[in-house]
């Protein structure tokens, strides 16, 4: 069988099979595969040269020294960190797995991620604030037909697609997502002022009794409009360490953040060829209380902090659009360029992109074309704003605002975590090597000296695909874990 029929019978292409068995066929394949299991199977991993020593700086014998030298390839692999799924799953599973223990410590607590337990009797919501109609679209209301006449199977593309795109507001759409991240400060801050309302209390006397905490992920629609879902959690003065006041109850939280979000709302000034626009949230605003238990109630906190790490690693790619930035790096979207510009003369139309403020040809790319609209409006109406990156931000339709966001006391943070992660693996590596521990001599002090630098990033075609495979296989060990762990529990509940 020649090489073609092989890699076909392996269902890969010629020269992925080619370059997997020189990956395959190197000497020092073992540790090659060691370092990419390291990565988790990372898909884009980093590539750094360099090394360290660690000395004892009292009589600089070193302990321990490494190089990149003997790695394959003379560089060592280190995961990207990407937080997306649709450039690196592997990455993009820690960085939600992250976010899941985030939100879980705000809501059941955790000492060790500085919550105490009883942050469990504080009320709190699980609210979805939508963005509001742009146009008419393909959906699926209940058991009655879309507007269409048709009634659309779940997976149907049409769905969140304009019935007449001719009609719809593709501008007021990307202006929104644009100013979407603005538009939630404005909600947080009528937010509380609509609970001192109701407590009777001027805003200072609310702020030195209760605190009010969040944890917020951003997802699309199917029509490409961002909406937010946030876990709103009532405090005591001193955060989650104190519980709130009397006053500081479910109902009285459920109705101010129906009054804030009537009445959040943001002015964008007209231009030549846009009208004025008064950006509000939509209608459909649902507030639901989180249960603590499970006991029946309809949203708990396990659902909670699950759903809301799922929508942590997705972007715009799910709405169809590009999951890379198209906008022309040597203006950065605006179409314009300072470089032959004379104090007092306009500025010239960017070389890169003929005055575009893209790189890339969107009549080109294999998307929707109702994405394709959405993209192409952020770069029409760029000259228009030009205070506002829409061009930069065409692939995310818009949107320019962090997907997962969180207020100072609700939890701990996405570094605390990926600390203790690092320590973890430094307390792994030092108990190999037979090197003593801060915890061993506290008194000692050990000297690092480290010297590394960029080697570039990505794998080669076989490199990918071992990746891949070793990412899959990691992924179906935790599933056959948790499996086993659910059936266990089941087990010892079905005994008591």
């Amino acid at each position: 069988m020649n090489d073609t029929a092989t890699a076909t019978a392996a269902g890969l292409d010629p020269a992925t099979l080619s370059d997997l068995l020189r990956v395959a066929g190197a000497p020092d394949f073992d540790r090659l595969h060691e370092q990419i299991r390291r990565t988790g199977g990372c898909a884009a991993p980093v590539r750094l040269s360099g090394g360290t020593k660690l000395l004892d700086p009292a009589t600089r014998t070193v302990l321990h020294a490494y190089t990149t030298d003997t790695e394959p390839g003379g560089v060592l692999r280190i995961a990207c960190g990407n937080r997306r799924a649709s450039r690196c799953p592997a990455c993009a599973w820690t960085y939600a797995g992250d976010t899941y223990h985030l939100i879980r410590a705000g809501l059941v607590g955790d000492p060790t991620k500085g919550t105490p337990e009883t942050i469990r009797d504080h009320p709190r919501v699980f609210a979805t604030l939508t963005a509001p109609s742009f146009g008419p679209v393909h959906n699926r209301p209940g058991n009655r037909p879309c507007r269409c006449g048709t009634r659309h199977p779940e997976d149907a593309e049409e769905l969140g697609t304009p019935l007449d795109p001719a009609t719809y507001d593709y501008a007021g759409a990307v202006l929104w997502n644009n100013h979407a991240s603005e538009l939630w400060r404005y909600f947080t801050i009528y937010l509380r002022r609509e609970i001192a309302a109701r407590a009777g209390l001027t805003q200072k006397a609310a702020r030195e009794q209760s605190r009010v905490s969040f944890g917020k992920v951003a997802e699309y629609q199917k029509r490409g409009a961002v909406h937010f879902h946030a876990v709103i959690r009532f405090d005591g003065p001193d955060g989650p360490d104190s519980p709130p006041p009397a006053w500081a109850h479910l109902h009285l939280l459920t109705d101010a953040i129906h009054a804030a979000a009537t009445r959040a709302a943001l002015e964008v000034p007209p231009t030549d060829d846009q009208p004025a626009r008064t950006l509000r949230w939509g209608t459909q605003l649902d507030v639901q209380p989180i249960g603590a238990f499970g006991h029946g109630e309809e949203i708990t906190e396990q659902a909670v902090a699950s759903y809301v790490a799922k929508y942590a690693t997705k972007a715009a790619e799910t709405t169809g659009a590009t999951d890379t930035a198209v906008h022309c790096r040597k203006c950065q979207g605006t179409g314009l360029s300072e470089r032959y510009a004379r104090p007092g003369s306009a500025l010239s139309a960017c070389a890169g992109c003929h005055g575009t403020g893209l790189r890339e040809d969107l009549d080109r790319l294999a998307i929707p074309d109702h994405a394709r609209r959405l993209m192409q409006a952020c770069a029409d109406l760029q000259p228009l704003y030009p205070d506002r990156p829409l061009a930069r931000w065409a692939h995310m339709l818009g949107f320019r605002g962090h997907f997962s966001t969180k207020s100072r006391r609700y939890s701990t943070t996405l570094g605390a975590l990926r600390q203790v992660r690092a320590d973890y693996r430094a307390a792994q590596q030092r108990a190999s090597l037979g090197l003593p521990g801060p915890d061993d001599h506290p008194e000692a002090t050990l000297l690092v000296i480290a010297h590394w630098s960029y080697a570039g990033h990505g794998s080669t075609p076989g490199e990918s695909w071992l990746a891949a495979n070793i990412r899959r296989d990691i992924q179906l060990n935790r599933e056959t874990a948790r499996e086993g762990l659910h059936h266990q529990l089941a087990l010892e509940g079905a005994a008591l």
